[in-house]
């Protein structure tokens, strides 16, 4: 006799909310936009499902990032339950903070969506997926808030992966800050200005850059009544100022979503995701 309260493990087609359905995740301590800034650049057939890592004693760390790293499995067998298509993990230090490697996070992700049925991607990892689809190879970081720790390791997981980085360095290289507790204490919210700064700073220390790269989710007062904006949002105006490709961490990821969907973004978003 079957139990007519329980329902089926299995989700059709037909019984999703929506055709592409999108799981999110971010380190403890976040207020995650990418989430938000997705679904604002996605059709109506996009819906979007966010999941906060808890990890009470977080401080940002990159040991407890690593240790946390199992927590990603958690998430995305949450999310295949749910119904999603497509599991991303924000955090671009996630993929250097795990000691695997690139290739070793490419294997990892296989390794989910085989045993989920899920695709899985990661910030970090969808950065060097989508400057391999450029055929670049010169690169130039604007670390922005990021502690040498963080940056240097993203730096040498670009490098693993066959980029060579001509350039790196936060705003505290930079001359915008003194020291990082100055730069901490914005929580990674920054000046408007700062943006087409910073960029310009980075690009006239490399001109031979073929691309313009920014680390994890910075956020600067751009928006409406000063609201804080991601890269996503200013990447048309600061391609048009350097003349080159510039890539954050959320638009490789939101790119790479978009790829395993099939579906392409709404509006204009910069080359990257206009390659679509």
């Amino acid at each position: 006799m079957s139990d007519s309260s329980q329902m089926s493990a299995e989700w059709t087609a037909e019984q999703r909310l929506f055709p592409h359905q999108v799981g999110f995740t971010c380190p403890p301590r976040d207020w995650d936009a990418a989430p938000s800034d997705f679904l604002r650049i996605s059709p109506a057939s996009v819906g979007v499902h966010g999941w906060m890592l808890h990890s009470p004693d977080y401080r940002h760390r990159l040991d407890q990032r690593k240790r946390n790293f199992d927590m990603l499995e958690e998430f995305v067998h949450c999310m295949a339950n749910n119904g999603a298509n497509v599991c991303a993990q924000v955090g671009s230090n996630w993929v250097h903070a795990s000691g695997l490697g690139v290739q070793g996070i490419r294997e990892h992700c296989a390794r989910l969506e085989d045993r989920y049925g899920v695709a899985v991607h990661m910030a970090g990892y969808a950065l060097v997926e989508a400057l391999r689809s450029m055929n670049v190879e010169r690169v130039a970081l604007n670390a922005v808030y990021h502690w040498p720790d963080w940056w240097s390791g993203a730096v040498s997981f670009l490098s693993e992966a066959g980029f060579n980085v001509i350039w790196a360095g936060n705003f505290v290289d930079q001359g915008w800050f003194a020291d990082q507790e100055a730069v901490n204490r914005c929580r990674w919210i920054f000046d408007a200005d700062l943006a087409q700064k910073s960029f310009t700073y980075v690009a006239e220390r490399a001109p031979d850059a073929d691309v313009y790269l920014a680390n994890g989710m910075c956020n600067f007062r751009t928006g409406a009544d000063g609201q804080p904006e991601r890269l996503l949002h200013l990447t048309p105006t600061l391609e048009s100022l350097l003349g080159k490709p510039v890539i954050a961490h959320d638009t490789a990821l939101y790119w790479r979503i978009f790829k395993s969907l099939d579906v392409r973004p709404v509006g204009s978003h910069g080359r990257l995701l206009g390659s679509l």
